[in-house]
């Protein structure tokens, strides 16, 4: 009862209206919280308003639409007695609102309950001729003339309709736990729901339909553990569930296309993400020797997930007969094993060695049968296919040491080994061997260099391209994640710190080169080079500056054949990015105001150039993106307990990507699309708030 009284209490005074809020704290006393007892908090209530639509920019904003939005946000914190409770409230009237609220007893016990919501926004500028029929079927609207291309879709273009794609997402999680000796058992509780439009594809043969997919997810998790702790021992026993729910099986569309042969059908389907769980239960625990001061960690897990949900038949086409499936149900079904050690310990005083051994596994039990196969909904193939349960086991060892040369120099190099074995791939062996070396050296006190360098060569036992062929691919293909690849790398880091200046500066430069030397087609190369430069400057004590900037260049070459046999021709990609920022704060102008600027840029630029046997060399149109924020705040402190707030944002977000920009729905014959608009807005947002504080107005509430 106490710990509900607690709940009512503190979400009582935080819905309270700031300016009547009366709060009686002379009997309030807390000798175990961190803060004076009584009730502290500050409310904030005004407005905000958005100078233009701009759909992405409500993407985790809130923002997207031009008008007027409430801004409701607040804090509060309660303590009596020993008893104690938080709560925080932020963008209560918008699409990214959260809520949490925390009560409990300091070395006893405490609970939570949170609530949030975060928007995703990708396209408003798409258009569909579909219609959707619940979430599991697109319909073609009525009169639809179908077509071998879409330049014979006469009534394509007035059966065209906005449609938004866009996620929202909703959780809601609750909690707590309880001391009891040296006992710690805790309980965790999470529901997010997701729901909205999806792009999502769906072809026959050379034909495609990009498909607004609406989509309605929800996923529970919870942690359940105790852990007990005593002396230099510690031991945790915990088990984690997550359930997924799908609540769609399938997508089905009507084909917007003809000439798809004889028999060909109407409406097509695909299976969509199956609902299934996973369970863990792991025992962790670590024990400290006081000799050479000395660490020793463990973990050790076995988990399992499953996927049972009803196998959908071969296909939608009444005029085929593919015969039954082999089973009802996937019968799906992932064994999981962890395991790590890991070992620490400070031998001399100015040495520190540690040591590590981790393990994972999956194991895919998923039973393997011959299925029929049926092509697009509409023949059947004579060439049976397998189902393919991919297994992996991964280890990865390693260690490392720091020793103080003398003062002020320090040097530390490690070394790991990463094997991995897998089942029904390219490769099956793969060892990848790192070694590095670091020093830094204080030259000042003021001055700090930091030298780091290193090298890794990924192994592999073999390439069978018996494999690489029965996938229909070219056996001369590399994947990059599979092929042989040497990596080296340097880092130099500066760090300046004057102590007769109240200046702060970062210089950090980082070069990588990879290198698939043993590839013939595929990835064969890749750098990258960038630095960044980070300043500070507190140049009164009531004012500081900021300013960063940064730079990396990103090159990959790769090779490719259009023949499917040796390289025909070859393809070179160019990425720069750029940025830079600053800002500045200054407190007490006039004594009663304060002012925050931040401003930020980020220009991104991708060259891609093809060279191919025979042919004069041609360039992509080259893909631009510019991000440029502005962020100021002024408040102006007009009691001790009323603030005023006056904020603006600014933000303008240009793309120029070929692979969207003049590209309507009827653009590609043979692709019936959604006509998104590369990205071009600029929005400015202004923000008037009233805030309200009880108690001391220099209180700082828990993160």
């Amino acid at each position: 009862m106490r710990i509900a009284t607690l709940l009512l209490a503190t979400l009582g005074l935080g819905l309270a209206s700031g300016a009547n809020a009366q709060v009686d704290t002379s009997e309030w006393k807390c000798e175990l919280c961190p803060f004076e007892s009584g009730y502290d908090a500050n409310y904030e209530v005004g407005a905000l308003y958005v100078s233009d639509d701009a759909y992405r920019y409500g993407n985790a904003t809130g923002l997207g639409e031009e008008g007027v939005n409430a801004a409701l946000d607040g804090e509060g914190r309660y303590a009596n007695d020993g008893y104690q409770a938080n709560w925080r409230a932020q963008d209560l009237a918008l699409d990214t609102r959260e809520f949490e609220v925390e009560a409990g007893r300091q070395g006893s016990y405490g609970v939570y309950l949170g609530y949030d919501e975060l928007p995703y926004r990708q396209f408003d500028t798409t258009a569909t001729v579909f219609r959707a029929d619940g979430i599991e079927a697109l319909n073609l609207p009525p009169g639809w003339v179908a077509a071998g291309t879409t330049g014979g879709m006469t009534e394509l273009g007035a059966s065209l309709q906005p449609v938004e794609i866009g996620t929202d997402r909703s959780t809601i999680s609750a909690g707590g736990h309880l001391l009891a000796g040296g006992f710690r058992m805790f309980a965790d509780y999470r529901r997010q729901e997701q729901d909205g439009i999806r792009i999502d594809s769906g072809s026959r043969f050379s034909q495609a339909s990009i498909l607004p997919r609406f989509i309605d997810y929800q996923t529970d998790t919870i942690d359940l553990g105790v852990r007990y702790a005593s002396g230099p021992l510690a031991l945790s026993l915990a088990w984690y569930g997550s359930f997924f729910e799908n609540n769609a099986a399938s997508l089905t569309w009507e084909n917007p296309f003809s000439g798809g042969g004889a028999g060909g059908p109407d409406p097509l389907r695909m299976a969509v993400e199956p609902s299934n769980d996973f369970q863990q239960l792991s025992l962790s625990g670590s024990y400290r020797f006081n000799t050479f001061d000395t660490l020793l960690a463990f973990m050790a897990a076995t988990g399992q997930g499953e996927q049972n949900e009803p196998l959908l038949p071969y296909t939608v086409n009444p005029d085929l007969t593919p015969g039954a499936l082999p089973r009802a149900t996937a019968n799906g079904k992932v064994d999981t094993k962890n395991y790590s050690l890991t070992l620490t310990t400070r031998p001399f005083r100015n040495t520190r060695l540690n040591a590590f051994y981790r393990f994972d596994e999956r194991d895919n039990g998923t039973p393997r049968d011959t299925w029929t196969r049926v092509i697009t909904d509409t023949f059947v193939s004579t060439d049976p296919g397998m189902n393919t349960p991919y297994s992996f086991q991964r280890t990865r060892a390693g260690v490392s040491g720091e020793i103080e040369v003398i003062d002020g120099l320090r040097l530390s190099a490690g070394f790991d080994r990463r094997e991995l074995d897998r089942d029904f791939q390219e490769v099956a062996e793969q060892t990848e061997d790192a070694s590095w070396g670091k020093m830094r050296f204080r030259i000042a006190s003021w001055l700090d260099l930091s030298l780091k360098g290193g090298a890794s060569r990924r192994e592999i036992e073999r390439y069978d391209e018996s494999v690489a062929a029965s996938f229909g691919q070219n056996p001369l293909l590399r994947k990059y994640n599979l092929a042989y690849r040497y990596r080296d790398f340097a880092e130099i880091m500066f760090a300046l710190s004057p102590a007769e200046l109240p200046l702060s500066a970062t210089l950090t430069a980082v070069v990588s080169d990879d290198s698939y030397s043993q590839s013939r087609l595929g990835l064969t190369e890749s750098q990258s080079a960038g630095f960044s430069l980070d300043v500070g400057w507190a140049v009164t004590e009531s004012t500081s500056v900021y300013f960063l900037v940064g730079n990396e260049d990103i090159d990959a070459a790769q090779l490719g054949s259009g023949s499917f046999a040796d390289p025909d021709w070859s393809a070179k990609h160019e990425d720069a990015f750029v940025h830079y920022g600053g800002g500045i704060v200054v407190r007490g102008i006039g004594e009663n105001i304060d002012l925050s600027l931040d401003y930020a840029s980020t220009d991104g630029e991708t060259d891609i150039r093809v060279e191919r046997t025979g042919l004069a060399a041609s360039d992509f149109p080259t893909i631009d993106t510019d991000l440029e924020s502005l962020q100021a705040k002024l408040t102006f402190r007009s009691s001790d307990r009323l603030d005023i707030d006056l904020s603006l944002r600014y933000e303008a977000f240009e793309t120029n990507d070929w692979a969207l920009a003049g590209v309507d729905p009827d653009t590609i014959p043979t692709v019936l699309g959604l006509g998104a608009d590369p990205y071009d807005y600029d929005v400015w947002v202004v923000g008037l708030g009233f805030r309200y504080l009880i108690g001391p107005r220099e209180i700082s509430f828990p993160e």
